[in-house]
């Protein structure tokens, strides 16, 4: 049972011109929050115009880097990364990151195109390896409805790795 959405933290990751983040406002409603975070302020300035213009207290932007959400410590219980985990320079180091963030517990969704990097996706083994290689792991994974790839859940590290011990993945073109 996914329980009730009301009074969570949500972080849109890479929230952009805010699709998701407008549409995660009303889930978790008053009592929670949702992180709206994105590395350029240019993108989600739109964003926070919008928030204020709808009244949406429960909304924070967040301006993070491009290895680091910069989200408050144990803050989060639900992060989503739709069609831009392809984007990530050091996807190591971000999920890292994310993950002092992340309550126990805590799940990742990731939507993107199941193809090459370089292709604007990443492809299915990849991401689990990535993901694996930092702690999280893997809960589900499924086809997009409508061909918009796949989505990915992943459950957040009970305890992170030492930097130097991450173990890269090896790419495929």
């Amino acid at each position: 049972a996914r329980g009730s959405r009301r009074g969570r933290a949500a972080a849109d990751i890479g929230a952009g011109s805010g699709y998701h983040t407008l549409r995660l406002s009303p889930a978790v409603g008053p009592e929670g929050l949702v992180y709206a975070e994105d590395i350029v302020e240019a993108y989600i300035s739109g964003l926070r115009r919008e928030a204020e213009r709808r009244k949406l207290t429960n909304v924070r932007i967040v301006v993070g880097e491009a290895d680091d959400p910069t989200l408050p410590p144990a803050s989060v219980d639900r992060a989503v990364l739709v069609h831009m985990y392809h984007e990530i320079e050091n996807p190591y180091a971000l999920l890292w990151n994310l993950a002092s963030a992340l309550k126990p517990g805590a799940k990742v969704g990731v939507i993107d195109l199941d193809r090459s990097t370089q292709a604007h996706g990443t492809p299915r083994a990849l991401l689990k390896c990535e993901f694996e290689a930092v702690g999280y792991r893997r809960l589900s994974h499924r086809p997009v409805t409508g061909g918009g790839g796949y989505i990915a859940i992943f459950e957040a590290p009970l305890a992170r790795p030492a930097p130097q011990d991450i173990k890269p993945c090896p790419t495929k073109g």
